[in-house]
């Protein structure tokens, strides 16, 4: 009895192998992404991006251009802006100059009107006589002529500068001083001679109600002298 074996049969047709042969999972396939750059969105790259730049003016000129960059018109612009700024520079300088020069006549300076008022303010309160009659010096007060204000904190002092018929030029002042026990005025005439540039006493006085005058300084009988005392019909003794 013959006996017959049954093999498997091996051969599989091509086409049948080739999906064999196939992955399971898709082949993946590589997505390309473009993005807009700076040059794109500026509207292109290269020599025409970089020839556009924003035009220099009067208003808008910063410096970030060198001089052979600019036009003619460009120029202008910015020689003219650069000659204001020198003016506004010169004008400052000025202004400030002015105003130093108006610190020191009026406040620093020995001539001045400030500096003569606190010197009187001081023989008043080194004199023993003046505190005599007007209480502690430490608590003497001085102040100039009223405004009728209520807003005006400083009095401003009565004073008036004129030169008589020899040229020479005179200083009239007077204010008030108030202490603990009294108060008074200060009087002050004062003269520059021809040959100084300082201010002389010609008076310096002080005068509280009821009591006489104290005079701390006073001009000596001299040519000229006693006739500068007599000034708008006013007798300073």
């Amino acid at each position: 009895m013959m006996s017959h074996h049954l093999r498997p049969s091996t051969s599989i047709p091509k086409a049948s192998a080739a999906l064999l042969l196939r992955p399971a999972f898709p082949r993946m396939t590589t997505l390309t992404r473009f993005y807009a750059t700076h040059s794109d969105l500026g509207g292109g790259s290269g020599p025409k991006a970089t020839s556009r730049r924003r035009n220099v003016t009067l208003l808008s000129d910063d410096g970030r251009y060198e001089w052979g960059e600019l036009s003619g018109r460009e120029k202008v612009s910015r020689a003219t802006q650069q000659s204001i700024n020198f003016l506004v520079i010169v004008a400052g300088a000025v202004l400030t100059g002015g105003v130093f020069y108006l610190l020191y006549t009026e406040v620093f300076s020995p001539n001045s009107r400030t500096w003569q008022f606190e010197k009187a303010v001081q023989r008043i309160k080194d004199d023993t006589r003046c505190t005599d009659l007007l209480g502690d010096r430490r608590e003497i007060k001085a102040y100039g002529e009223s405004t009728g204000s209520r807003w005006e904190r400083n009095r401003p002092i009565a004073t008036s500068i004129f030169k008589d018929r020899q040229g020479r030029e005179h200083m009239k002042m007077h204010f008030h001083v108030e202490g603990p026990l009294n108060s008074g005025i200060v009087i002050v005439h004062m003269m520059k001679p021809l040959d100084k540039d300082e201010w002389e006493y010609l008076l310096l006085a002080l005068d509280v109600k009821g009591h006489s005058r104290v005079i701390l300084e006073q001009a000596q009988e001299k040519p000229g002298v006693a006739k500068a005392l007599k000034i708008f019909g006013i007798q300073w003794r």
